[in-house]
């Protein structure tokens, strides 16, 4: 049976030297869980959420999942929103895509991906929806651009989400946020898409 020692051995030193750095950081994280932020983002190992906003643990609720989509019938996706939203009282929902999102090129592929594919039609209804635009672009601009109008259209769906509608009907300060991180660079883009009440989803 393989144990992978070696991780073991590399969070025993990361840990050694955060509490070298700061000794009673563990007992603080420990006793709350208060971050300000939730990030909706792409599994992508290449896009670790803490680490390209360089905060450390605790700072930041994430949930992950393909192509960063958010879809109202996601149970799980929904019950981390809710978690975020009603118990931890996050002020800030940031939906992070990336450029060179593999979920998204295969969603502007016509072959088969198999189980995927069915997560992917979220996604090709995105494209669907502003076919006309997309239909002017072509090899990477196309690719980034729909990388780029999946987030927006993400935003949409957690702006108006009933937790979301509900915490800003009770007074909630509450703002759903847009952004795209680029791979070959290591810069975040703020796409302009931060919502922060239902006249703004539009």
């Amino acid at each position: 049976m393989k144990k992978l020692q070696y991780l073991f051995d590399a969070n025993k030193a990361w840990a050694d030297s955060v509490k070298e750095k700061d000794p009673d950081f563990f007992t603080r994280l420990s006793q709350q869980q208060a971050p300000e932020y939730l990030w909706i983002g792409c599994s992508d190992s290449r896009v670790p959420a803490n680490q390209i906003v360089d905060l450390p643990p605790g700072e930041v609720f994430v949930h992950r999942n393909i192509a960063n989509v958010v879809v109202h019938s996601d149970l799980n996706l929904l019950s981390v929103l809710h978690y975020a939203v009603e118990v931890i009282k996050v002020k800030h929902v940031v939906v992070c895509g990336h450029y060179g999102c593999g979920g998204v090129k295969a969603a502007m592929e016509t072959k088969d991906h198999g189980l995927i594919d069915n997560w992917l039609r979220h996604v090709k209804d995105v494209a669907r929806f502003h076919a006309e635009e997309l239909q002017t672009l072509e090899g990477v601009p196309r690719f980034d651009r729909l990388c780029e109008l999946n987030v927006i259209e993400q935003v949409r769906n957690v702006a108006s989400s009933s937790i979301v509608k509900n915490a800003w009907q009770r007074g909630s300060d509450l703002s759903v946020h847009g952004w795209i991180y680029n791979i070959n660079n290591g810069i975040l883009k703020d796409l302009n898409t931060c919502v922060s009440g239902f006249c703004e989803i539009e």
